[in-house]
């Protein structure tokens, strides 16, 4: 590997032959943006710079994306230097973490902003954490036979009513009722993480839960500094003070002209989106850091997903995985080594490379987003469209589920909303029809543990399409690309995997179980979706296992794209 040395504009010089980019590099505090210096977006960094954008946000000002957006902004800027404020938490969960040392198996249930930076943190430091953000009833019971009696539940919810969330507080607090402990004695297993004033604070309480509140001044998908992201890790293990301290690091360099990592990838993405460049495939480069593709993939869909407008993450397995480059997709490779890997295979190179430590990669991709939202002309804050499928599931549950009948069935799979005569017929129809600008998404309301197979679908699609395909277990996209699905470009075709549930879990205080729930989600974001008109396609899965095997051959036999690589 190449060694760099760095000047006194933190901008790294190569000194041989190692992965090099002609476009620049732009770094700061450990953190570095490889090929962020194309002549365009050195135009759009240049203008950003003359309107002081840099130091404004460091500053929070909510004026930056227009007078529609800031009262948002105002309530929403405090992810800039959080840190600080979660710092305070660290004795009181240095305490906690020793009064029980007896709970060494961290369950953590939220959805969204409030798991995925955990979950990085977590898989990238080799730290054991349990993510619960499924409303699979299979997934959910094998959770609860866990060793329950040794369990730690962290319950993060911003709002407080996020329904996956409360169904899963609801039934750890009947296990261990069940499991012969006490009101109280259930209480000690619990932290629940939540704004100030939310309903779960008060339940919490009355549960006799240890309660974190949270910065209010923070969205969700912003929040990986936050309560959201330190309590769930700290008590896991990790020494979280070092993530924090990574990103004080890199603060003050974001407020500079030059030598901001932040500024430069910000620019480069939202030039490359006004461009006509509007797909960003994510992909580790295999130098230490685990699952960050996860955790951008929500904060930049549902942060510019809006409008019409948008940057569509695609999160892809490996450098040369099927779907990294295309005419309208930015390669962007993310690692925690100072360099980025070399390309496998001879295969070519990436774009971007975002490399440095993970306290700094949350703050950079945090700056560059809204950066970004201010370049594509939207508000990085909100997410009009969010609420449309809860809403729906909300009717479903009351309402009851709809009466559906399959297309046709073939072997282990009934298929739905899709004319044809085979399943490889309706594969290859769902493929043809993608827009040529547009994408194919995958949503499997799956077990993401016991049916993680299903994630091989989307390279198969992308092989046989040449298009970006995305994949998100159900439910928990919803809370990060769904936005982009309905409030971004109206250019998507979408896949839903449902399967056959084998034993209802009950929720208690609800008149339905998870299967109920989970049912009614993906018919409710079906609905969401064809209301548009956009082509939805739903495999079920009468025998996950055989369905899953089925439909992977079914892939194989269709060509390849003329795009795919």
């Amino acid at each position: 590997m190449s060694t760099y040395g760095f000047g006194s504009d933190g901008v790294p010089e190569s000194d041989d032959a190692g992965p090099a980019f002609a476009d620049g590099v732009v770094a700061a505090a450990g953190i570095a943006v490889y090929g962020a210096g194309s002549t365009d977006a050195a135009a759009t960094r240049a203008a950003l710079v003359g309107d002081d954008v840099p130091a404004k946000l460091v500053a929070k000002d909510a004026t930056l994306w227009g007078p529609d957006a800031e009262a948002e902004a105002k309530i929403r800027l405090g992810w800039v230097d959080t840190f600080r404020q979660s710092r305070e938490l660290l004795p009181r969960l240095a305490e906690l973490r020793t009064e029980l040392a007896d709970l060494d198996h961290v369950v953590l249930a939220g959805m969204g902003g409030s798991s995925l930076a955990p979950e990085v943190v977590t898989r990238t430091l080799g730290v054991e954490l349990t993510v619960l953000d499924t409303t699979d009833p299979a997934q959910i019971r094998a959770a609860l036979a866990d060793r329950l009696d040794r369990t730690l539940v962290v319950v993060s919810s911003k709002s407080g009513g996020t329904v996956e969330t409360d169904s899963h507080r609801r039934a750890y607090w009947q296990a261990f009722l069940d499991a012969g402990m006490t009101e109280a004695e259930a209480g000690r297993h619990f932290v629940i993480v939540t704004d100030p004033g939310s309903p779960l604070e008060t339940t919490g309480r009355e549960m006799g839960a240890q309660v974190f509140l949270a910065d209010p001044d923070v969205g969700g998908r912003y929040s990986a500094l936050t309560a959201f992201g330190v309590v769930p890790s700290a008590l896991a293990g990790v020494d979280v003070a070092e993530l924090l301290d990574q990103a004080e690091e890199l603060l003050p360099a974001l407020s500079e002209e030059s030598g901001n990592p932040g500024l430069a990838l910000g620019a480069a993405l939202g030039t490359a989106a006004t461009g006509g460049r509007d797909k960003v495939a994510l992909v580790s480069d295999g130098t230490g850091i685990v699952g960050l593709g996860d955790w951008a993939e929500q904060l930049i869909a549902e942060s510019t997903g809006k409008d019409g407008k948008g940057i569509l993450p695609v999160v892809i397995e490996t450098p040369d995985s099927p779907g990294a480059h295309g005419s309208d997709v930015v390669t962007v490779t993310v690692g925690g080594a100072q360099l980025p890997a070399g390309v496998p295979g001879g295969g070519v190179r990436p774009d971007l490379s975002v490399n440095g430590p993970l306290g700094a990669q949350f703050l950079t991709w945090e700056f560059a987003t809204a950066i970004a939202g201010r370049v594509i002309g939207i508000d990085p804050f909100n997410q009009p469209n969010v609420t449309e499928s809860k809403s729906n599931t909300t009717r479903i549950l009351a309402e009851g589920l709809p009466s559906e009948e399959p297309s046709f069935t073939e072997g282990a799979i009934e298929v739905h909303g899709a004319a044809g005569d085979s399943l490889e017929a309706v594969l290859r129809d769902l493929v043809g029809g993608i827009d040529p600008h547009g994408y194919l998404a995958v949503l499997a309301f799956l077990d993401r543990v016991g049916d993680a197979k299903a994630e091989q679908v989307r390279a198969a699609l992308a092989t046989a399409s040449g298009r970006p395909v995305t994949f998100g277990w159900g439910p928990r996209y919803l809370h990060s690309t769904g936005q982009y699905h309905k409030g971004g470009p109206q250019v998507g075709s979408f896949l839903q995997l449902t399967g056959a549930v084998l034993a209802d879990l009950p929720i208690a205080g609800k008149p339905y179980g998870f299967a109920e729930l989970q049912a009614a989600q993906a018919a409710g974001d079906r609905k969401a979706m064809t209301d548009r008109g956009r082509p939805v396609v739903r495999l079920h899965l009468t025998d996950r296992a055989a369905g899953i095997d089925q439909l992977l051959r079914a892939l194989a036999a269709l060509p390849a794209g003329k795009d795919s690589h």
